[in-house]
């Protein structure tokens, strides 16, 4: 219980509280105006939950996509939090409770009707420009929440129990999910819009790749100069980064040298290059993108100091 107060009294929940409310928020606009009037079954819960309320309709009941929604992920989410794990588990478990509430609170205060075109079955009009503006924004969504360790839920945790259990890559783990789900959609859809699902899975997985690689890129810069040790403690004290000296010698002139290798992040890495121009330093310096960082390379212990 202490551990729980202490939890709640910091900036980081609330922040991070405040990310994913406003990430769910974003994603339920994207699922209620643009999935959901086109009748696109892209490789989701969501998508899954069309099919179902679809197939309810079939035999005269009424069951909302939101409803639908809402079960699924309370049972998956059960799943996660005693097959995954606890902060990825809670943080899902708010974000995919809220889906459905939003999907709702979105159709209480701009019905889609509104800003349909009279005769149109979609808001843009044309469901490949309706697949665009979904996936564009719910990837945008996604990697908000991926960068906080959390989820939208749904797919995510059925991923998540295949990767821990089944040895099998993440990203085969949600192509394979999300087409078996679109598969689904043949009981109640025509050919043509599976086939535009489907295609729209796959681009969701290349578009959250791309965002989460340009959300996560750092820099591995590489400095060889004789002022390495004015590079040192600028990169230290100044940028408030560790770095790593090796001693290199030449291949063509045999000279020993040290070389400095540091991570940073771009404005690190811009503020780097700005100080060796106003310092006049020269030196053979190096710089590629790191998409990925585990260890001790962490943002959050370097603003505490």
């Amino acid at each position: 219980m202490k551990e729980l107060l202490q939890t709640l009294g910091t900036w980081k929940f609330w922040k991070e509280l405040i990310i994913m409310t406003v990430a769910m928020l974003i994603a339920a606009a994207a699922v209620y105006y643009f999935l959901m009037p086109s009748n696109l079954i892209i490789g989701s819960i969501t998508g899954l939950s069309m099919v179902i309320s679809s197939l309810f309709g079939v035999f005269g009941l009424t069951v909302k996509v939101s409803l639908v929604v809402t079960i699924i992920n309370a049972i998956l989410l059960v799943m996660a939090w005693l097959m995954i794990g606890h902060e990825f588990g809670a943080k899902t478990v708010y974000t995919a409770l809220i889906l459905g509430p939003f999907i709702e609170f979105w159709e209480k205060v701009l019905p889609v009707e509104r800003i349909m075109e009279a005769g149109s079955k979609s808001v843009m009009g044309d469901p490949w420009f309706d697949l665009l503006c979904f996936v564009l924004i719910l990837s945008a969504s996604q990697t908000i929440l991926f960068h906080i360790n959390a989820s939208t839920g749904g797919l995510d945790i059925l991923a998540k129990i295949v990767n821990k259990y089944f040895h099998l890559d993440i990203g085969t783990s949600v192509t394979v999910a999300g087409a078996l789900i679109c598969a689904t959609a043949f009981a109640v859809n025509p050919f043509r819009l599976v086939v535009i699902g489907l295609i729209g899975t796959w681009i969701n997985g290349l578009a959250l790749d791309y965002f989460t690689a340009g959300l996560n890129r750092r820099k591995r810069v590489c400095i060889i100069s004789k002022d390495y040790e004015i590079i040192r403690k600028y990169i230290i004290e100044d940028l408030v980064r560790g770095c790593s000296l090796y001693e290199v010698t030449g291949g063509f002139s045999g000279n020993k040298s040290m070389e400095i290798q540091a991570l940073l992040t771009q404005d690190e890495f811009a503020n780097l290059m700005n100080f060796l121009k106003d310092k006049d330093i020269h030196g053979f310096i190096t710089a590629g993108n790191v998409s990925e960082v585990y260890g001790l390379w962490n943002e959050k212990k370097r603003h505490k100091r």
